[in-house]
């Protein structure tokens, strides 16, 4: 019996998992990319190494919107190995750790800060310039000002990594006044107005 039920849930997951995380296949054209909102602060001094599209060392990403979830599809390059063709730990932290922050400048029209961030690294994530990956993150529980946040990597369909995160969030005068955020919407919603 309680085998049975433990066959049970895992079957669930796998259903679960697979309806709730689509993979790569499903392609870009079904998610709505999401306007980098620091662009106007290019020049003055905004070149955070995962966003920044000017920053020559950076991770360049870009971020999509896919219902509930936001969605970043990137390519490893060679140069952020930290093994022979294996993506750098820290490179998967930061990956994961970017897309949290734009869960709350697109979800909560704010900017916040990392308070944790736990990642289970599970499979090794190749490197390469044929190689494209898939970050997806989304809201797991809100308490106050802190939202509770769950992130994974996928490459060919399969969770390389997957993290659990909390993020304080700022008040929008203080996001405003003091982050220069003023918003961030969809590129659709932009060429719209």
């Amino acid at each position: 019996s309680e085998r049975r039920k433990t066959r049970k849930k895992s079957i669930f997951a796998k259903k679960y998992q697979t309806h709730y995380f689509p993979i790569y296949k499903r392609g870009v054209k079904f998610m709505k990319k999401i306007k980098n909102p620091w662009l106007p602060l290019i020049g003055k001094g905004y070149n955070c190494f995962a966003c920044a599209p000017c920053n020559p060392y950076g991770l360049k990403m870009e971020f999509y919107e896919d219902g509930e979830d936001i969605v970043s599809l990137w390519t490893p390059d060679d140069n952020y190995q930290g093994w022979l063709d294996t993506l750098h730990g820290g490179i998967q932290a930061t990956l994961l750790d970017e897309i949290g922050g734009w869960i709350i400048a697109r979800k909560f029209q704010t900017s916040g800060m990392t308070t944790n961030l736990n990642i289970k690294y599970k499979k090794p994530i190749p490197t390469g310039k044929d190689i494209t990956i898939e970050i997806r993150a989304r809201v797991k529980e809100i308490k106050r000002m802190f939202i509770f946040i769950e992130a994974e990597i996928r490459y060919e369909g399969v969770v390389r990594s997957s993290a659990e995160m909390t993020y304080y969030t700022f008040s929008k005068d203080v996001a405003e006044k003091d982050f220069m955020f003023t918003g961030c919407e969809l590129e659709e919603e932009t060429n719209n107005e």
